[in-house]
């Protein structure tokens, strides 16, 4: 496992990442189409930053994957894509305020310390939905977005899944917190 007070990887780990995320690459073409997977990891290797951010997503199981190029920026662009809510990312309120106003049973972490702690960027509503643009994900469970000002500031917070067919967006109050719902981020190499 990663030392999080190091933001480098070891060799071993770099390359058991580079292979976990080749072989998803591979498996799910249809997430990004006319792309290379030697200049996916030729960008990855030229960032050893990107790529501990990456095994952070790994390893609280994002299953991180390619969903997009930024061709003005020459970026590649990695949304998590696991099947459910990142397992390793749940049971978390929305922010440090949310998290400090709770008065009991206070969850462990919050959503956007968590993101930030890991270099990653909260999906917002609109990467959400494009990404279940490309397949249906949180069929059972879901995900905190980035919520607007205006929305937090009246001490609310929104999320997303899919169910019936459909992309639901719903709000709470910023300091819930559930068993089956996480976040998903974003990435960019």
């Amino acid at each position: 496992m990663t030392n999080r007070n190091e933001k480098e990887l070891s060799l071993e780990q770099r390359e058991e990442l580079l292979g976990a995320l080749k072989d998803r690459f591979e498996k799910n073409m249809h997430r990004h189409k006319g792309l290379e997977w030697a200049k996916v990891q030729a960008k990855l290797e030229d960032n050893p930053d990107k790529m501990w951010s990456l095994n952070e997503m790994e390893i609280t199981g994002g299953e991180p994957d390619v969903v997009d190029h930024d061709d003005q920026k020459d970026e590649y662009i990695f949304y998590d894509c696991s099947a459910e809510s990142p397992n390793g990312r749940r049971s978390v309120c929305y922010d440090r305020e949310a998290l400090e106003s709770r008065k009991k049973n206070k969850p462990e972490n919050n959503v956007m310390d968590m993101a930030a702690a890991m270099g990653i960027e909260l999906l917002s509503e609109e990467q959400y939905r494009a990404l279940q643009e490309l397949e249906n994900f949180d069929k059972k469970t879901s995900s905190w977005v980035r919520t607007p000002s205006d929305i937090r500031k009246l001490g609310g917070a929104i999320f997303c899944d899919f169910r019936y067919g459909h992309v639901f967006v719903y709000h709470n109050g910023a300091d819930s917190y559930y068993a089956a719902r996480g976040f998903r981020g974003s990435l960019r190499v």
